[in-house]
C-alpha cells in the first residue's frame, strides 16, 4: 500500500463541514470550525499578505479572515448573500490560532468513515496536494478535503500575529506599513 493510501487511511471517521470556494466544493474537519459567521463588514489592514482579506471584531477579539480562493492562487471572491465566514481554531507552528475563512457558501455536514476517504491525487486538482487530506465523493464528483492547519501557513499565522498584537506609536513610525492601535500616550513619569 502506497503512502498516500496509509495517510488518508490515518483520518479518523468525522464529520467535515462543506463550503464552496469558486466552483469547487470543499470540507474541513467539523472539529476545526468554531462558528459560522454571517458575512459582515471586512476591515482591510495594510501590509498583509493578499490571501488575508482583513480583520472582523468577533465580540472583542481581532480575527483575520483568509480568502481561500486568493489562497488556492484563483481571483478574489466575490460577496453575496450566501457569503459567509468560517470560523476555524488552527495549528501553526504549535499555537493555536483562531482565523476566519472566507467561503461563497456553506454546503452540508457530511459524515465520513476512513473507508470513504481517498487519498488526492498527485495531479488534476486545482488545490496544492500538500493542502489535502483526501477526497471524498459526493455523487458524480469529488469533495476536496482539506488540512487547513497546513493551508492556514506560517505567512497568514504571521500576519494574525501582528494584527492582534496593539502597535505602539514608536513602531508605527518605524514601520508605517503596521497596522495601527492608538495609545493613550502618558504624561510625566509613570
Amino acid at each position: 500500500m502506497d503512502t498516500a493510501r496509509n495517510e488518508a487511511e490515518e483520518i479518523q471517521h468525522g464529520q467535515y463541514l462543506g463550503f464552496f470556494s469558486g466552483d469547487e466544493e470543499y470540507a474541513i474537519s467539523i472539529l476545526q470550525v468554531k462558528e459560522i459567521l454571517q458575512y459582515e463588514v471586512i476591515t482591510r489592514v495594510p501590509g498583509t499578505p493578499p490571501s488575508i482579506r482583513g480583520v472582523i471584531n468577533m465580540r472583542g477579539s481581532v480575527v483575520p479572515v483568509v480568502d481561500l480562493a486568493v489562497k488556492l492562487g484563483l481571483p478574489e471572491s466575490e460577496v453575496s448573500a450566501r457569503t459567509c465566514i468560517v470560523i476555524v481554531e488552527t495549528d501553526i507552528d504549535g499555537e493555536r490560532a483562531v482565523m476566519g475563512v472566507l467561503a461563497d457558501s456553506v454546503s452540508q455536514v457530511i459524515d465520513l468513515r476512513p473507508d470513504e476517504i481517498q487519498p488526492p491525487p498527485p495531479f488534476g486538482t486545482r488545490v496544492h496536494v500538500d493542502y489535502l487530506q483526501g477526497m471524498a465523493s459526493s455523487g458524480r464528483k469529488f469533495i476536496l478535503l482539506l488540512d487547513i492547519d497546513r493551508i492556514l501557513s506560517a505567512s497568514e499565522a504571521e500576519a494574525a500575529a501582528r494584527l492582534r498584537a496593539p502597535v505602539t506609536a514608536a513602531e508605527h513610525r518605524a514601520d508605517p506599513q503596521a497596522p495601527s492601535v492608538s495609545t493613550p500616550e502618558r504624561a510625566g513619569p509613570a
